[in-house]
């Protein structure tokens, strides 16, 4: 009984086990060389729409800014236990003048992004007990002199 019950589980284990590599893709597919077919001072903003669509960020400060952005995730080794492997991580800044024309682009990859470090310090807290209970009993104290609400009315 033990042989079969040892079996049928294994079976599962087995049967919904995949071996294929399992790819993740979120935002524009090869943005590298989409990006390519875009030309300074040639393409504008309809151009750009019909190569990659629209933007997953918008910025109109100094000039119109849009960045696109794609990334690729894997978990394809049986070892990794469903941790998930980043393969691209690619971000492509676009910059348009007033006329919509195509001043500026930058494509940014994962060698080229930066590390940030977290920092260790904490924020304090802006209200403390003393406060909430300050608060507190003054709300009671204009309930209690005030119980119907009248001399706000005024």
């Amino acid at each position: 009984m033990k042989n079969i019950f040892l079996l049928t589980v294994i079976f599962i284990f087995i049967t919904n086990c995949s071996l294929k590599k399992v790819d993740k893709h979120h935002g524009v597919y090869n943005l590298k060389k989409k990006s390519n077919k875009l030309e300074l001072l040639q393409s504008n903003t309809n151009d750009v729409i019909e190569k990659l669509g629209i933007p997953s960020t918008k910025s109109t400060f100094d000039n119109d800014t849009w960045i696109y952005i794609e990334r690729k995730f894997t978990s394809s080794q049986l070892s990794s236990l469903g941790r998930q492997k980043l393969i691209t991580n690619n971000v492509l800044v676009l910059e348009f003048n007033n006329k919509g024309l195509l001043i500026k682009k930058k494509i940014l990859s994962m060698n080229e992004m930066n590390d940030l470090e977290m920092s260790a310090d904490e924020t304090l807290v802006g209200q403390t007990k003393d406060s909430f209970i300050s608060d507190f009993l003054t709300s009671i104290r204009k309930k209690i002199n005030d119980p119907l609400g009248i001399k706000k009315a005024k």
